[in-house]
């Protein structure tokens, strides 16, 4: 049987990625002297070190559904959050043909790839023990990213998803065609969805969205010399400030660093407010969107974890629907 690129080991894809990136880098008005993989999960993330010694980050979306019109409007989010200057964001870099992503064929995979150069930041993600200082600063940004998108419009021919939708209007791998899921696992993914879709619909009602990052966590921001920077909005999309602030607290592990959380939101704007059952609501809908990422992505070593993290979100779903 014929394996294809992505079915390939994680070393030999991207040894290919971190090679087809000279061809990436081709076009746009830098030298490079070294392209080295610094990130392979969801999409591909490449430090670039140019020839003048002047470093870049490159993402390869080698999962990401993002169309040529979404990756306009991220960059154009980007953009006007570091002219706003509050919030710290690397800077999107042009090609020589003046546009702020790529698109280019590999061969290899058959796929079009849709890329784009950012500046570097210096900074370490949070550990999985981030500080109360680094989850105050993460609350603080998240609230100040809030204010700033009041003012903020969409340019022509860009696009962006809203997050009305029970998996955020992502292909749906769970209880489609494509489904590898047992009928008992679907009937209870089916019972959550549509519990989650009354309860979205009904935050919805009384709410405007903004557009919010939608992926905000300790793995998307870099901590340097006591600042925060903001990185990777390729979930950015319009959705509501709490589903933000939900999505950031999925992953912390304590009421300390809730507090904490909370704390620099606070001191910026007050935070979204919400009853816990519509919390618990909003971390299983999480849940479940990344079990659906999960059957969706090419990347092998996250295809892996497949059973257990199923079981285990069937088990959250059985406790929240009490079955």
């Amino acid at each position: 049987m014929t394996i294809t690129f992505f079915e390939q080991s994680e070393e030999i894809v991207i040894k290919e990625l971190e090679s087809f990136s000279f061809q990436i880098l081709s076009r746009y008005p830098i030298e490079i002297k070294s392209a080295v993989s610094i990130n392979y999960e969801y999409n591909a993330t490449l430090k670039i070190e140019a020839n003048s010694g002047e470093l870049f980050a490159l993402r390869i979306n080698t999962n990401s559904p993002r169309t040529p019109e979404n990756l306009k409007a991220e960059i154009a989010w980007v953009r006007h959050l570091a002219a706003d200057g509050r919030v710290a964001v690397p800077q999107p870099i042009q090609n020589l043909q003046g546009e702020f992503h790529t698109s280019i064929l590999h061969d290899i995979s058959g796929r079009m790839f849709h890329c784009v150069l950012y500046s570097w930041i210096e900074g370490n993600e949070l550990e999985d023990e981030p500080t109360n200082e680094q989850l105050i600063a993460l609350g603080a940004a998240m609230a100040t990213m809030h204010l700033i998108a009041r003012n903020f419009t969409l340019p022509s021919g860009a696009a962006l998803p809203t997050f009305d939708d029970a998996l955020w209007w992502t292909e749906d791998f769970l209880l489609s065609k494509k489904s590898a899921l047992d009928a008992e696992a679907k009937s209870l993914i089916s019972q959550a969805l549509s519990t989650i879709k009354a309860g979205v619909d009904k935050l919805y009602v009384d709410s405007k969205p903004v557009l919010i990052h939608a992926d905000m966590h300790g793995g998307n921001v870099l901590w340097h010399e006591g600042s925060l920077s903001v990185i990777d909005f390729d979930d950015s999309g319009f959705g509501l400030p709490l589903q933000d602030v939900a999505t950031a607290m999925y992953y912390l592990d304590t009421p300390e660093q809730d507090a904490a959380f909370r704390e620099g939101y606070e001191s910026i704007a007050p935070i979204p407010e919400c009853s816990e059952k519509e919390m618990k609501m909003l971390f299983l809908q999480r849940r479940i969107i990344l079990l659906n990422y999960l059957y969706e992505t090419s990347n092998l070593e996250h295809k892996s974890m497949i059973p257990k993290y199923q079981e285990e979100t069937l088990r959250r779903i059985r406790a929240y629907l009490d079955i």
